[in-house]
């Protein structure tokens, strides 16, 4: 087994692959190809930490895997992520052990990859302003993936702490942006500049409201945790949306951005389009038209895991990193 560390695997990314590998994982679900049950969560009566299960088995990458992923909320004021995981993969056709990943890096580039396929597949071709609410780890990602997927010649950035907003500022500079970056004074600033939007928030109630948004946006919904009460966008926002999920099953279970808009009566559940998967493989529509609003509602899904950790183990091999283990022996 390949044990590979986040320091390594900082050193493995490569966008346009892990975009391309999230892109055929989609594709793989709606083909029938792969197969992912719904998320199991878990928790006590403890504390309000969650414990999620993501698995997929895929017949592209003959590989099987598991994201076991820790929510916890309380972190933030131990000064540690809220979030961690760990991917084991194992090989589909034997089912000995392939490898073990930190979370860290493969989520954080498989969530922004997922809105680099979503954007290339459903926003108008003539974007040209990005707009980033939030300013971490996510956002910068999400900039870094989505700047060769569109024209973009601006970017627009909002988060409550101006100190991270400005540094977010430095590292896309120091990434080779050439192009204006403007910090924003509201969430609704961002809705009203940018053609397309980026919600990297954990935020509990809806920061972006629906009565902003404009005619031709796209929006990637992404920054919510997995629980069905918890969002980023309200009702309204879902309304006047087409919406794609990146799977139904999970996204009943922990999308709040989806749950909530059909408990308050917004939408129904038959207002989902399809999943990326899906128009990917060609098997629902697109956008229709140059004015339609275009919503991805991300949850994250185990897919996803297991065609980025394919990705990351092959350069791995190839580059002679990581750190090979016997658990036989």
């Amino acid at each position: 087994m390949l044990l590979l560390s986040t320091p390594q695997l900082e050193g493995l990314v490569d966008r346009g692959a892990i975009a391309d590998a999230v892109s055929r994982g989609f594709a793989e679900i709606a083909e029938g190809r792969a197969d992912q049950p719904g998320p199991t969560s878990m928790s006590t009566p403890a504390d309000s930490n969650r414990f999620i299960l993501m698995s997929a088995v895929s017949e592209a990458s003959d590989l099987a895997g598991v994201k076991l992923l820790a929510d916890v909320p309380d972190n933030a004021g131990r000064r540690l992520p809220t979030q961690r995981s760990m991917i084991l993969v194992v090989d589909r056709v034997d089912g000995s052990p392939v490898a073990l990943l930190h979370g860290a890096v493969p989520t954080r580039v498989r969530t922004a990859a997922a809105s680099a396929v979503a954007t290339r597949t459903l926003a108008r071709p003539d974007s040209r302003t990005l707009g980033l609410i939030g300013a971490g780890a996510l956002a910068r990602e999400h900039a870094l993936a989505l700047r060769d997927v569109r024209p973009f010649d601006r970017v627009v950035v909002w988060s409550r702490t101006r100190e991270r907003t400005e540094g977010l500022v430095a590292d896309l500079r120091g990434e080779g942006w050439s192009t204006a970056i403007d910090i924003a004074a509201s969430p609704r600033e961002v809705v009203e500049e940018a053609d397309v939007v980026c919600t990297l928030t954990p935020s509990v109630e809806a920061i972006v409201q629906g009565a902003w948004l404009r005619p031709g946006q796209h929006l990637n919904v992404v920054g919510a945790r997995p629980r069905a009460d918890e969002r980023e966008v309200d009702g309204e926002a879902m309304a006047r949306s087409s919406i794609w999920v990146d799977d139904r099953a999970t996204a009943r279970t922990k999308s709040g951005d989806l749950l909530r808009a059909i408990a308050e009566g917004a939408i129904s559940e038959a207002d989902v389009v399809g999943t990326i998967g899906e128009v990917v493989a060609g098997r629902v529509r697109g956008r229709r038209a140059p004015e339609e609003i275009t919503l991805f509602d991300s949850v994250g899904i185990g897919a996803q895991d297991v065609a980025v950790a394919d990705v990351f183990i092959r350069a791995a091999r190839e580059q002679g990193l990581g750190t090979t283990v016997d658990l036989s022996a």
